[in-house]
């Protein structure tokens, strides 16, 4: 007898054994098994059968700037999720930064949690953030449950939370590294920075040479010294500068526990076709070449990049104006990330299978989320079903994102997600959400 209360099945699931056709079987929650297409429907159980769309794990994605509390003008919790749902991601982990107060104690991190509760249509969990002044804090916010720390090697772009010299640096990696925490790292080196042309102005390439390469490369170079001296784990977040590739591979060689992440729009986006003023396409580290950008797609095949997250990092409009060096430095697209790089990855050769393992089942593992990110027995029944093969045009009216800039305006991209389950509950279909289901996760000890 099986106590199945929902079917899902599809012609094509991923599956961490490849894409087949299956019937997913979910009780209470969880995937209990992934059986044949034609299996019986058990008694009780509903039938969903969503034809020849993709069934996929759904997403998971490790940086997003909610902004909530404090700047929810910018985003916030409600927003947020929703729009995480729309595209296909079913849990994210919230940065430290950018709401206030900055989760950079316990109390704070009670303060998110609490506003976030009822907000949330997706599953959230919380990064810490290591400051100068709060090694203190570490232990206290990894026992309640972050799932790791977040600091800036360069200002930050808010003086709430500001960097760590080399020195603070190895203060927090060697208290974090004491409890067996993960550091993750946003690496560009604040003296090449200052040393670099700042020109400002609306013209794309003088904001570029702003922000060279070897910023990113001296940062990482110092970042894998240090994790070495401490045997620490650190994570580099959003690389742009393929120049540090090696670096990066030669410090996995010699067994350094050093993980990557690139974003949708290093990969989706290139230097060449940024408009002179349009600081929509504003990120720090930026958009950089074309030859960069092909570097990167190769470093995620070869598997030196390990994971794809959006670094959904919003703003008010009125702080994208067209000066460059002045606008806010951020990127929106958590409700495109799927789009834009399942786009770019069938142009390479690249396989739906590829983007899942990037965007799903290496962020939940980054971060320990083993329920998460594949379709297997035990696993939460969260899914995303796409059609990878059907198009649609940006409009930015239809994002569901509080505020609607987008550097994907005008696009064409692949991959409409038809709906989005939490648990086995469907919470986003055509664009009809449920009320908030999602809960508060945190690191499992």
């Amino acid at each position: 007898m099986s106590d199945a209360e929902l079917v899902l099945r599809s012609t094509r699931v991923i599956t961490p054994e490849g894409t087949r056709a299956a019937s997913v079987q979910v009780t209470g929650g969880t995937i209990t098994a992934v059986l044949p297409y034609d299996a019986p429907v058990p008694d009780g159980a509903r039938l969903e059968d969503v034809g020849d769309h993709v069934v996929l794990p759904g997403l998971v994605d490790t940086h997003v700037h909610v902004n909530d509390p404090g700047r929810t003008e910018w985003e916030g919790f409600w927003t947020a999720t929703r729009a995480a749902a729309a595209g296909g991601i079913t849990t994210l982990v919230d940065m430290p930064l950018n709401s206030l107060p900055p989760t950079t104690s316990v109390d704070h991190l009670r303060v998110k949690q609490k506003v976030a509760a009822d907000k949330a249509h997706i599953d959230v969990g919380f990064w810490g953030g290591a400051l100068p002044d709060n090694v203190k804090d570490l232990r206290p916010l990894h026992e309640a449950g972050v799932f790791g720390f977040k600091c800036f090697l360069s200002p930050s772009g808010v003086d709430e939370f500001p960097h760590l010299d080399q020195e603070q640096l190895a203060r927090s990696m060697a208290e974090i590294a004491s409890f067996g925490g993960l550091l993750i790292v946003h690496a560009e080196d604040p003296h090449h920075l200052a040393a670099a042309p700042q020109k400002g102005g609306p013209k794309y390439a003088h904001f570029l040479a702003s922000r060279p390469r070897d910023a990113e490369d001296t940062a990482i170079a110092n970042l894998i010294a240090q994790a070495k001296r401490f045997d620490a784990r650190v994570h580099i977040l959003h690389l742009s500068s393929s120049d540090a590739l090696p670096l990066i591979a030669e410090a996995r060689a010699e067994g350094v526990r050093v993980t990557v992440e690139t974003c949708p729009h290093y990969l989706a986006l290139t230097a060449e076709e940024v408009p002179d003023g349009a600081s929509e396409f504003k990120c720090c580290p930026p958009i950089r070449e074309a030859a960069n950008q092909d570097l990167l797609w190769q470093a995620l095949a070869d598997g030196t990049i390990d994971c794809i997250v959006t670094d959904h990092s919003p703003s008010t409009p009125d702080l994208k104006t067209d000066d460059f060096a002045t606008s806010w430095g951020g990127i929106s697209g958590l409700q495109l990330s799927l789009a834009a790089v399942w786009t770019a990855a069938r142009e390479r050769g690249h396989s739906l299978e590829d983007v899942v393992r990037w965007m799903s089942t290496a962020t939940a593992n980054l971060v320990g989320l083993d329920r998460k990110g594949a379709i297997e027995a035990g696993r939460d029944a969260d899914f995303a079903v796409v059609a990878p093969d059907e198009t649609f045009t940006v409009d930015p009216a239809s994002l569901q994102h509080r505020n609607r800039v987008t550097a994907y305006a005008g696009r064409t991209l692949h991959g409409v997600v038809k709906s989005t389950w939490l648990r086995g509950q469907r919470i986003v279909a055509d664009g009809d959400f449920t009320e908030p289901k999602g809960q508060l996760l945190t690191r499992t000890p």
